[in-house]
Order: C-alpha cells, then sequence, then structure tokens
C-alpha cells in the first residue's frame, strides 16, 4: 500500500472520529448519553442533517452558523476534528500499514478527547482513563502472546516482541509512582496540591501504553506545561494558575509515541552517553 494512500485514509477516519470526539466532549461530562439523541444544535435542539454533519466542509459551508436557527458555531469544531485528522495521520506516518498505527491512532484520539474535556471541566473523566489503560493491556497482551509489535507503541524493532508486558509494568509503575511521589513531596511543603489525582491516572495508564518512555512524557509534559503557565494570564502569580495539565501531558505523550526512542538517543549523544 502506497504511503501517501494509507496517510490519506487515516487522516479521512481522524476526521470522521474528530466528529464523534466533539460529541463526546460535550456529552460525556454532563452525564449524557453519547449515542442517543443524534447530532443536533445545542441552541435550537433541531436534528442535524447529515449534509451539515460533514467534518470541517460543512462547517465552512453553513460559514459557522446553524441553518435552523442562524446561531454561531465554535470554531473549536472543526480545530478537534482537524487535531483529530492529522493524530491520526500521524500515526500512519510513524507506524506504517500495522497494528500499531491503528492502536496509536486510538490512543491518540483519547488523548485528544481527554485535553479537550480537561480545559473545559479542569477533569479528567475516569472512564476514558481506564478505556486508554485497558487499550493498552489489550495490546500488551496480544504482543505478549503473539510475539508481535503492538505495545507499548515505543517498543520498536526486536525488542517490541521481546518483554512487551515487562515494559508495560515498569512504565505503569514509574507512571504512577513517579508523578505520586512528586504530588506527595509538594503538598507536603507548598501545603497544597500541585498535581491532581487525574493527572496521575493518566501517566499510570500512559505507562502502559509507552512502557518507561512514559518518563519522557513526563518531562516533555511539564516543560510544555511550564510554557503554558509563564504565558497565560500574568495579572496571577505563576503559583496561584489553575491550569490544566492534561493537554500538556497529551501533547508529551504523542510527542513520545511518535519519536521517543530516537529523542533518547539525541539526547545521548547530546550528553556524551553514546
Amino acid at each position: 500500500m502506497p504511503l501517501w494512500f494509507l496517510v490519506m485514509s487515516f487522516a479521512l477516519f481522524g476526521l470522521l472520529f474528530g466528529s464523534f470526539a466533539n460529541v463526546v466532549v460535550w456529552r460525556l461530562p454532563a452525564a449524557r448519553s453519547i449515542v442517543s439523541p443524534g447530532s443536533h444544535c445545542p441552541s435550537c435542539g433541531k436534528a442535524i442533517a447529515w449534509f451539515d454533519n460533514i467534518p470541517v466542509v460543512s462547517w465552512l459551508l453553513l460559514r459557522a452558523r446553524c441553518r435552523a436557527c442562524g446561531e454561531p458555531i465554535s470554531v473549536r469544531y472543526p480545530l478537534v476534528e482537524i487535531a483529530s485528522g492529522v493524530l491520526f495521520a500521524l500515526a500512519a506516518v510513524r507506524f506504517g500499514a500495522t497494528w500499531q498505527a491503528l492502536l496509536a491512532a486510538v490512543v491518540f484520539w483519547l488523548l485528544l478527547v481527554l485535553s479537550a474535556i480537561d480545559i473545559d471541566h479542569y477533569r479528567l473523566p475516569n472512564v476514558l482513563v481506564a478505556i486508554l489503560a485497558g487499550i493498552g493491556v489489550i495490546g500488551v497482551a496480544i504482543a505478549q502472546v503473539a510475539r508481535i509489535p503492538l505495545a507499548p507503541l515505543t517498543l520498536t524493532g526486536p525488542a517490541s516482541v521481546m518483554q512487551p508486558a515487562l515494559a508495560a509494568l515498569i512504565g505503569l509503575l514509574l507512571g504512577g509512582g513517579l508523578p505520586a511521589t512528586i504530588a506527595f513531596l509538594y503538598g507536603a511543603v507548598r501545603r497544597r496540591q500541585g498535581l491532581g489525582m487525574g493527572d496521575i491516572k493518566l501517566l499510570a495508564a500512559l505507562g502502559i501504553v509507552l512502557g518507561p518512555y512514559v518518563v519522557m512524557t513526563l518531562v516533555i509534559g511539564s516543560i510544555i506545561g511550564l510554557v503554558v503557565g509563564l504565558t497565560a494570564s500574568r495579572s496571577v502569580a505563576l503559583s496561584e494558575r489553575r491550569i490544566p495539565f492534561g493537554p500538556s501531558l497529551a501533547a508529551g505523550a504523542v510527542i513520545t509515541a511518535l519519536a521517543g526512542p530516537e529523542i533518547l538517543q539525541w539526547y545521548l549523544r547530546l550528553a556524551g552517553l553514546s
């Protein structure tokens, strides 16, 4: 299969799943069904026809307004759809026509949904984090039994079929234990919460998906979070700013999944250790 065709196919499916991501982001925090009723305008409640529900295209043709009531449609809808399409395409570019590409696409999609919800509500729903962990466990189990590259995503080449279960276990312990220790020490010193349990659970789940490379996710996510914090409202002290950490961790996880081994080799060469 030509790479361009694979990437385009993944991108189109990503756009479609991006539309569903918007539904989950809107309904799940409100404890509403993500299946029924079908897509409808949140302002007037009128059902959205299929031709008005084409990712990105319909938003542009409707000029960002509901056909029925004329209320504006947030730019966030097409942005989430585009982000989903790009993430799916990146999974295809990185892993090619493999089961790992499909696993990566699903993981990236879940991280996108979790990020959007965290931005809106400052929380990471346990059900989505559990699904992420469950997908990781299934991927590791298949890789361990069938001896095929699948999970953790950062195990590539011959190493991917050696000890995926061990790598996932180490990742789980590091992903859950390291941030929990940091949160405990921060709380003991500052007498306030610095890292939410949702973030710790997310890192534990990512440990299963990424193996020991979850430490890289934490480092990259912390750097991104610091940059976001420094560029946020300057009217509030940095230590007092409430900034969702989930999106930063999600970005770190995507970067790690796509280029973790290469980043590690680059760092080792830079430090003169390789």
